[in-house]
């Protein structure tokens, strides 16, 4: 069954994280009852007595089509696979990316996503016009690691072609074992030659939460994803930096793709003043309920919330909700734009698969819907470009005279590291060529003005130890700043 033309949800199963990140699944009251009436319809469907169950002309036309298929299609097929297949169609026909089907194995794969236990490259992806784009990659993924980033096109798998197949096709191609090697080709704005990137397949963190605080005070909290644990690993880590004396305090949701919506309500109303606005859900019928604020206060601390392209879902209801109600600052880049509200219905279908499905939007404590625009920093910072630098390919050695993406990206990290090659443009010129001998003698290379595997390879890795030293993080410079009282 192709979902080709469509725009859907990859369920990245044990290649990448979870769905459920990018998933709001609701809890409250409102939902409870949205359930209950769900379920009570297909419920008296199965008895024959439901208003939506199919009509008998629907019905005849969906057994003739299976009798066609059985009796005239020219090898034989298996009977579930088509019931699947014509389950996947029906959602496929709503043109939602967040509302799909799960087949049992599937389904399985994601309840253990929601409880933070998964294994893969770590990176949500989606379907957008028939490709495969790149929502987010998780910070200390390997996808992360090995230079991945929100918005990347993927255009082959270990040298096989993405084009034409569905989102689970796709998905398929990707997973494997734990310390496999995979190769991705990925189109990136701004290239005009793919990108190559090699991954190591592994476990992923399951750790949420991660929190520091500086010699000046401020705290800086940094969120991976919103999962069933996460509130509770929030609400212990601010409470020890308060203790330790916390001024200020910059909360982290960059690359993270989103989680469970009550998890970040939890943690939003922490920090919002009892009786506040911390989300809206609004139905098919325009009938909007309001998530008030319950036990929190308004801190008497400064509060920034840093974003970027890779923010998306419950990252956007904690940077929206504290912006909006409670007086923080949103830093960094607009966030990547989803506004709607997922449940998952898995006992009404009876075989352990089930339907994931956009049951309404959120909005945000003003009434704004940010779906496909994102939220809107107050202070936007974008990174240095060394945060999107492509990584060479180490299949031939970079000389003077040559002209490609490799050699751009190879110019990009010289002079991030300040070596100076004065353009980047991807001619390997005479100041490009004195910049990389610069770095080989400064790393003990041989000097020879080429970039062979050794000298591409240490040059990446100091680009990544570059990138690992916060002082190079001018978003997350600029958020610290906001919130200092200095």
């Amino acid at each position: 069954m192709s979902f080709k033309g469509r725009t859907v949800l990859a369920l990245v199963l044990l290649t990448m994280m979870g769905s459920v990140l990018i998933t709001l699944s609701v809890a409250d009251q409102w939902d409870r009852e949205t359930k209950q009436a769900s379920s009570g319809s297909v419920a008296a469907a199965a008895d024959g007595g439901g208003q939506f169950e199919l009509k008998k002309e629907e019905l005849a036309k969906l057994n003739a089509v299976m009798e066609l298929i059985e009796t005239k299609y020219y090898e034989e097929v298996d009977r579930e696979e088509l019931v699947d297949g014509a389950v996947e169609g029906i959602m496929s026909a709503l043109k939602d990316p967040y509302s799909v089907y799960m087949e049992e194995e599937t389904a399985t794969h994601f309840s253990e996503s929601i409880e933070g236990s998964f294994s893969g490259i770590g990176a949500e992806v989606t379907s957008e016009n028939g490709k495969i784009v790149i929502v987010s990659p998780i910070k200390g993924s390997p996808a992360e690691q090995a230079g991945l980033h929100a918005k990347d096109i993927l255009m082959s798998v270990n040298g096989e072609s993405m084009e034409g197949l569905s989102l689970q096709e796709a998905v398929m191609k990707i997973r494997g074992p734990k310390g496999t090697k995979v190769k991705l080709e990925v189109q990136r704005s701004g290239f005009s030659e793919p990108v190559q990137i090699a991954l190591i397949r592994d476990d992923i963190d399951i750790e949420t939460v991660y929190a520091t605080l500086g010699p000046d005070g401020i705290g800086v909290i940094e969120i991976r994803q919103f999962s069933l644990n996460t509130a509770k690993r929030f609400k212990e880590e601010l409470e020890k930096l308060e203790r330790e004396g916390m001024t200020g305090l910059v909360l982290d949701v960059r690359n993270n793709p989103g989680g469970v919506l009550p998890v970040v309500v939890e943690i939003a109303q922490t920090m919002m003043k009892e009786g506040a606005t911390v989300v809206q859900v609004e139905g098919r019928d325009g009938d909007r309920k309001g998530t008030l604020a319950e036990g929190g206060e308004k801190k008497p601390y400064p509060i920034a919330v840093l974003t970027n392209k890779g923010s998306a879902s419950a990252s956007e209801i904690l940077a929206s909700s504290l912006q909006e109600a409670s007086g923080a600052k949103v830093v960094g880049e607009r966030s990547f734009g989803k506004g709607t509200v997922q449940v998952s219905y898995n006992k009404a279908l009876g075989d352990g698969s089930l339907i994931k499905m956009t049951i309404a939007k959120w909005l945000t404590p003003k009434g704004n819907w940010i779906h496909e625009k994102g939220v809107e920093p107050d202070i936007e910072v974008a990174p240095p470009e060394m945060y999107s630098v492509a990584r060479m390919t180490k299949e031939v050695t970079l000389k003077r005279d040559q002209l490609n993406e490799s050699i751009r990206s190879a110019q990009i990290m010289l002079e991030g590291l300040g070596y100076k090659p004065n353009r980047d443009d991807g001619y390997f010129s005479i100041d490009t060529e004195e910049a990389v001998r610069k770095f080989q003698s400064e790393r003990n290379l041989p000097v020879t003005g080429e970039i062979d595997d050794n000298t591409a390879l240490a040059l990446e890795k100091a680009v990544i130890d570059w990138l690992r030293d916060k002082d190079n993080d001018v978003q997350l410079q600029k958020a610290i700043e906001t919130v200092s009282r200095k």
